[in-house]
């Protein structure tokens, strides 16, 4: 049975107001203390003056806030559910029939909202502001090479075989990588030699490689200046995956993992972030579940604060799940379907489990 319309819409107000102002809370918070390590790094750099660091902060936020969106919606949810409750709101829904699973109706409703806003709009967004921070954070502080938590991978094939490359970092505007090391295959796909090189460098057709070190199993090793290997793949391609999955946009996931598999490039990376994308709008909804099933209980029952260490406690848990199920997915011990969608599906699961048991025994 759906809650009344005049009922619906001032629960509906109350989630709203709760989560923008978690969430807003956050975004500032984030944004100073970035403004302020920005500021600490600036050093001697002429060209970052207040105003250019308080830009690139504002940039740089964004993506970072995305990331504890979940949270506002789990904290925000508690929050409601516990003014609504210190209101005696609540207490006044119930005597009138209405239950647990029908004031929660404009939770959901807001929180599915929320994650569909967010994927589809804020997203592109924060994606499109990331991109731009990189571009300035360059100019700013004249680093020509973007550094990565991970190391850049580059698998191809050519007519003199295939090849694997490792690069350590890569130029922020160019098909440029930095600490290169090749390792080179025959059309058999038998190992032939490793190639260590400065820096390398894509051009139509082939690599450049600089201050390059040969080194094989049959020959003694050889140094080289310049060095250059075959290659299919075009710099647009291997310029786009440099880029950080979450700097690109949601609206352009789905094409930029179809070139990147035409040029095989490995794509686990871009396909786990657009499937956990899609699955944000369940694992918010999770959040309202979870938020319920800690913050029902009625104020003159006391047992408050156990109830928001509960919540936080079933937040971090959940948190917690999300990142390992991203990490396996990421070093493909399961698939990215399974790794976005499982936290959201159990985190729901367990929410609704854990309410039936406080409404219905």
């Amino acid at each position: 049975m759906l809650i009344g319309r005049t009922l619906g819409s001032y629960f509906s107000r109350q989630f709203i107001k709760t989560i923008f102002l978690v969430f807003a809370t956050v975004f500032t918070l984030v944004y100073t203390l970035d403004f302020v390590e920005l500021m600490r790094r600036a050093g001697d750099a002429p060209a970052a003056t207040p105003a250019v660091i308080a830009q690139l902060a504002l940039f740089r936020t964004p993506a970072i806030a995305e990331q504890v969106m979940p949270f506002a919606v789990l904290f925000g949810s508690m929050a409601a559910l516990l003014q609504l409750s210190r209101k005696l709101e609540l207490v006044v829904a119930r005597a009138a029939g209405i239950s647990a699973w029908q004031f929660l109706q404009p939770g959901l409703l807001i929180a599915l909202l929320i994650g569909i806003l967010s994927v589809t709009v804020y997203n592109p967004v924060s994606a499109i502001l990331k991109q731009r921070a990189s571009t300035l954070e360059t100019q700013t502080f004249s680093r020509p090479t973007q550094s990565r938590d991970k190391p850049i991978w580059i698998r191809q094939r050519s007519q003199d075989g295939q090849a694997i490359l490792r690069g350590d970092s890569s130029a922020t505007d160019s098909p440029t990588l930095y600490g290169v090391t090749v390792y080179a295959f025959d059309q058999a796909g038998v190992f032939t030699h490793r190639v260590e090189a400065k820096e390398a460098t894509l051009h139509e057709g082939f690599w450049e490689l600089k201050d390059v070190r040969i080194l094989s199993a049959t020959e003694e090793p050889q140094s080289h200046d310049r060095y250059l290997i075959a290659s299919n793949l075009q710099p647009s391609q291997v310029r786009q995956s440099f880029i950080d999955p979450d700097a690109v946009p949601f609206w352009d996931l789905k094409d930029t993992i179809q070139r990147m598999a035409q040029a095989d490039i490995n794509t686990t990376a871009y396909q786990l972030h657009y499937d956990l994308l899609l699955a944000r709008p369940l694992l918010f909804i999770a959040m309202v579940f979870v938020a319920a099933s800690v913050s029902l209980r009625f104020f003159r029952f006391g047992g408050v604060a156990m109830m928001v260490l509960g919540g936080v406690a079933a937040g971090f848990m959940l948190y917690v799940a999300t990142e390992l199920m991203a990490e396996l997915g990421a070093a493909g011990i399961i698939s990215s379907l399974v790794a976005a969608w499982f936290p959201a599906v159990v985190g729901s699961l367990l929410g609704t489990l854990a309410l039936l048991h406080q409404e219905d025994g």
